[in-house]
């Protein structure tokens, strides 16, 4: 027998949820692509786009994933043989250094821990060594998918922009875009690099870059550039379809255009918000599971763990069988950790469109899952996560 028949849940850190209504207005057969309303509509997101970074610089959009938007960062901007400094804080900065080698250039590796944020003190160390500045760019995650860090990108620009270091700051959004305060121009970030399916809850195929005007300008000496993700034909384009580089994701742009209408509606404030309180909720509740050999959140910092996911280690209980009978049982769909942590973790997303009986019907389905296994946990973690949640309701 099985309860799991009713809506399912995923809870998985992406993709996330796509709101019904961006669906509704992704379903749509093909319109004129040269003139009228979808050309509008494309350029309108030229615009509107950059506020959702907190920034006044240019944004460029493109059909592709995250590691797309990672590739036309790197190739727009850089050029063979350069050198570039890999914040490692988890998986995915390391991942982005890895396409950097394979991109030609030059990749050094501050080294990092997958329990801690990246440690500004040891950024500052490097550069005040790089007196000829052979360091061009800097790339960072803001938060790692894979352990749920989230590395303070407030203090690292604040830490290259008093040294007076010329390398363009790269940071990786994908995870953070959307959940998380995040200031490109106050944060001194040269490259903002999201993804559509996460924060900005929509399907995956969409990916974006955010230029400073530091990095519009090393593009014009830039040698890696690549004719699909070249930025000269989209940074004015004669037309449209040049923003990207042939026939646009035409259900998609439908389907932005709806998300930010959304964003708009709700605040971007109060979105972040929104997540902070379903994360300390999420956070509450694994930390009254806690046990010894048991439950334990990943990152050990408090002030480094993500709003937009939480990588659970499980000690002693096994994370496969704890997945499947949330599956199975309850239709509840969680996250398979990843970067070496498969055996031992799980994850939950909590990004996007996301809300307390979402999020509390979540745990409570976690916490029923543990029980059935007989595992050591400590009781009631459903209780405090609610009490977070009710903190934040109005008296």
């Amino acid at each position: 027998m099985s309860l799991r028949y009713g809506q399912p849940m995923i809870a998985i850190p992406g993709p996330s949820i796509t709101p019904e209504r961006v669906l509704r207005t992704m379903q749509r057969s093909m319109p004129d692509i040269y003139e009228g309303e979808l050309v509008d509509l494309a350029f309108s997101l030229v615009e509107d786009l950059p506020s959702i970074a907190r920034t006044s610089g240019r944004v460029f959009m493109s059909i592709s994933n995250g590691h797309g938007a990672w590739q036309m960062a790197l190739c727009n901007t850089l050029s063979p043989g350069d050198k570039i400094l890999v914040l490692e804080s988890g998986l995915f900065a390391s991942v982005w250094g890895q396409m950097a080698e394979r991109t030609h250039l030059n990749v050094e590796y501050l080294s990092g821990d997958n329990r801690l944020p990246v440690d500004p003190d040891m950024l500052g160390q490097r550069l005040s060594e790089d007196t000829s500045h052979e360091i061009k760019a800097i790339l960072c995650v803001h938060t790692d998918t894979a352990t749920s860090v989230r590395n303070d990108i407030a203090k690292l620009g604040q830490t290259i922009r008093n040294l007076d270091h010329p390398a363009l700051f790269m940071v990786d959004c994908i995870a953070s875009l959307g959940c998380e305060q995040y200031e490109m121009d106050e944060w001194h970030v040269d490259i903002t690099v999201a993804a559509s399916q996460k924060g900005l809850m929509m399907p995956p195929g969409m990916a974006f870059v955010w230029a400073s005007q530091q990095a519009l300008e090393a593009h014009k000496s830039a040698g890696l550039r690549i004719g699909y993700f070249d930025w000269d034909q989209r940074i004015n384009p004669d037309h449209m379809y040049q923003l990207f580089c042939g026939t646009p994701p035409i259900q998609h742009l439908y389907g932005l255009r709806e998300v930010l209408n959304m964003i708009d509606e709700e605040g971007l404030e109060n979105i972040w918000f929104r997540h902070q309180v379903l994360a300390d909720a999420v956070r509450a509740a694994v930390q009254t599971w806690e046990q010894p050999d048991g439950l334990e959140l990943n990152i050990t910092d408090p002030k480094a763990r993500s709003n937009a996911v939480t990588t659970i280690r499980t000690g002693s209980i096994n994370s496969e069988k704890l997945r499947e009978i949330c599956a199975t049982q309850a239709g509840l769909t969680l996250g398979l950790a990843v970067g070496g942590l498969e055996a031992d973790a799980f994850r939950i997303g909590h990004m996007g469109y996301l809300n307390p009986p979402m999020i509390l019907g979540t745990l409570a389905t976690i916490e029923a899952a543990l029980l059935s296994m007989n595992a050591s946990i400590g009781r009631n973690g459903i209780g405090t996560a609610a009490e977070i949640i009710a903190k934040a309701f109005p008296n």
